[in-house]
Formats: C-alpha cells, structure tokens, sequence
C-alpha cells in the first residue's frame, strides 16, 4: 500500500501543478477552435490570459502557505536534546549527479539550519531521513548528498544517523522511529521548511514520536500583499502551496498523519 500511494501521489502531483490549468484551457481553445466553436475557444484563451495575468500579479501562494508557516513559530530551546532531526528535500539530486558534487535547492535552509544547531549542541546525534522523492530512483540517494554536505561542514562522521530509504515524510518518520527504537525521554529539534512543518509534525506524530520541537526555516512567503509581476516566482510558491494542502489532506484522510497530541509536541518549545 505504501508503494501505491506514493505512485499516486507522485500522479497526483503532477496533475495538480498549477500550470497544468493552463495547459488545459490552451488545448480545449485549440479543440474548440478546430471544430470551429469560435466562442468557447475565445472564452479558453481568455482565461489563459486570466490566469497568466492572476498568478503572475497576485500572492495567491502566499496566501496560501501563510497559515502553514504561522503554524509553528521559532522555539525557545532548551539546555539539552537528544537529536536533531532533518528531513530531505533540500538535495538537488540531478545537478548533484551531472557535477559529481553535493548540491542543494532552494530549500537549502533546512541544511544551515541544522548545520547551526549541531554547533549549538555538540553533542547531540544528527539524524537525516530521505532517500528519492522520484518515480524513478537516481543514482544517488538524498541520504548520501546530506552526508557529504554534513561532513564538509565539521559535523563528525559518527554524530551521523541516516535513513536513506524512505520516499516521502510518512517513510521519513516511520523508518527513523523504528531506526532509534525506544526508550529516549529528552525532545527531538525536528528540521523542515515552515510551510512543510504542520504535516511534518502530524505524521511524526502518527508514527508514535513524543517531545518534538518543531524548528521551522525556508519561509517561502514574504508577507507582501502589493501586487507585482513575478509569474515565475508566484507559480513556484502556488505550486509549494498546492502540493502541501493537498498532502495534508491526503495524509489525515489515509491515517497517515494526526493532531498533535500532549505529548507528541515538546513544552519546552515555546518557554
């Protein structure tokens, strides 16, 4: 089961993007146009230049993951941990293959984030779960990016666990759990973007983890609300939004994740 819903949302990802909205009125504009229903493919095309003119203008994006990265703010830390806890993502696992060198996207905060909590707590175990979000496996692992990424940073070697088999956050925290096993009673610095934290922590959660501290970082929304032309950027922060709303829902709806309860969440997280 877990392989098929990783496949279909994986289907379900490409589908939802948000040009795919796009895509779609251009080909009925040119169906219609070719069966000569002028007005319906007049009316597609308009749309087109809509929708172009919407996300290119507005920060619908932004509106959409405000709630999620508001969800958890900063935490105050406290004087011991038992680990941090990173999450994949963050690897450019193609560019990492094309230049035989570890490379990072975007959300390469989660890896300065955590790079700055190992020195903040130096001796605590650095754990990282992730091995390749694709339908396709690569060559490499995100496991093995992170791990070169780690070290060339000064964290050692053996301050190292890694989880380089899981395809998504439900494998994430499933396979961890069952890596470190039971028994630890201080709290976990889990490390994700912000706006994958609310999910990240509901499935942690799930899989029978306690005493997490959600540390967010890779804010994606810049909290502006005036409307400037960036349709790049705005369709990149629609397409983040999208694809965790819809995670969370199929997440809750497949048992996969669940409300936070009183113990899964640290107190010692927010003073």
């Amino acid at each position: 089961m877990d392989t098929l819903f990783f496949i279909a949302s994986k289907l379900a990802g490409f589908a939802l993007r948000a040009e795919a909205l796009l895509l779609l009125l251009l080909l009925l504009g040119l169906w219609f146009q070719r069966r000569y229903w002028t007005g319906l493919a007049a009316w597609c095309f308009r749309l087109s230049v809509a929708w172009v003119l919407v996300v290119g203008l507005l920060p619908i994006g932004g509106a959409l993951l405000g709630p999620l990265e508001n969800k958890y703010p900063p935490p105050d830390l406290p004087a011991d941990i038992a680990g941090i806890v990173v999450l994949g993502g963050a690897e450019d696992v193609g560019a990492s293959i094309a230049w035989n060198s570890p490379l990072v996207n975007e959300a390469g905060d989660r890896y300065l984030a955590a790079i700055a909590l190992a020195q903040q707590f130096p001796e605590a175990p650095v754990l990282f779960a992730g091995g390749s979000g694709e339908l396709f496996a690569p060559e490499i692992s995100e496991a093995s990016i992170a791990g070169s990424v780690f070290t060339a940073s000064g964290i050692a070697p053996d301050r190292l666990i890694q989880e380089g088999g899981s395809r998504n956050t439900a494998e994430n925290a499933v396979r961890l759990k069952a890596i470190l096993g039971e028994g630890e009673e201080r709290p976990w610095i889990l490390v994700t973007s912000a706006y994958h934290m609310p999910r990240a922590v509901e499935t942690f959660c799930a899989a029978g983890w306690t005493d997490i501290i959600p540390f967010p970082t890779d804010y994606r929304w810049n909290r502006r609300w005036m409307p400037s032309w960036s349709f790049p950027g705005n369709l990149d922060i629609l397409n983040a939004a999208i694809k965790e709303w819809a995670g969370i829902l199929a997440y809750r709806w497949t048992g996969r994740s669940q409300e936070p309860g009183p113990k899964c969440i640290a107190t010692t997280s927010y003073g």
